[in-house]
């Protein structure tokens, strides 16, 4: 991977499971799996899979091809669904041409912190969604929503331990980026390490997200999101049209 990403998705992918650890995303992905059996789409595309956390819930019910920038991360994914198509790409720029019944971009959609590459990577969805499919866009927060805080997370296996302090801020209200800063403790074995990964990431207010969906060719809603205990309010499907008759 290329420098300039976070160390979460470089030097730090091989402790995913222990930041982020995949049972945790089960509830997401029972409403994204909801969303998308009720749309009939059941070939899917991941753009910005990270570790697989989500796909390894779908992909029980769902054809699968996963895609992320960061090999550190495929790799990751790969471990735990090794069954599935893992393809290295951005967002913003990929083409594989061929088109899915649904398109999904998890969290990895507020890395897009100018319009610019938000409407890249929505016109990528676009691009890769089939004529009446459907694509699901699942940021942590808009503009409308979007509170500072701080979490703290901990999770130990075999004789190595992560725990974490998620720090997010906003240094200029004014932009359409916001702080997102982790501090992390690293345990294996006697050896204890600590890591400051500082990140940057976007948010848009809910009319810049419709106005964009709706300019790259998606009739765009908003729906409520039950899955994350009121931590995330909403997400935005995309509906492709058919073709018009003649």
């Amino acid at each position: 991977m290329s420098t300039g990403h976070p160390k979460l998705y470089a030097e730090l992918a091989g402790w995913w499971q222990l930041i982020s650890p995949t049972e945790d995303y089960a509830d997401e992905a029972a409403f994204f799996g909801r969303l998308f059996r009720a749309e009939n789409a059941w070939t899917v595309l991941e753009l910005g899979c990270g570790g697989g956390n989500v796909a390894w819930f779908l992909k029980e019910d769902f054809a699968l091809t996963l895609t992320d920038i960061s090999d550190a991360m495929l790799a990751e994914s790969e471990k735990q669904n090794p069954e599935l198509e893992h393809i290295e790409g951005d967002m913003r720029s990929l083409r594989l041409g061929r088109t899915f019944d649904g398109v999904l971009i998890h969290d990895a959609i507020m890395y897009m912190s100018s319009e610019e590459d938000l409407r890249a990577a929505l016109l990528t969805a676009h691009e890769h969604c089939k004529p009446g499919g459907v694509a699901l866009f699942v940021p942590d927060w808009m503009a409308e929503t979007f509170q500072p805080g701080t979490t703290h997370e901990g999770v130990d296996r075999g004789d190595r331990g992560v725990r974490y302090l998620e720090w997010t801020w906003d240094a200029d209200p004014n932009d359409t980026k916001v702080n997102y800063e982790f501090i992390l403790a690293l345990k294996e074995g006697d050896e204890l390490r600590a890591v400051v990964d500082r990140q940057i990431v976007g948010v848009f207010p809910r009319a810049t997200w419709l106005r964009l969906l709706e300019d790259v060719g998606f009739e765009a809603e908003v729906v409520e999101d039950p899955s994350t205990d009121g931590e995330r309010v909403e997400v935005f499907v995309g509906h492709k049209p058919l073709p018009s008759p003649g």
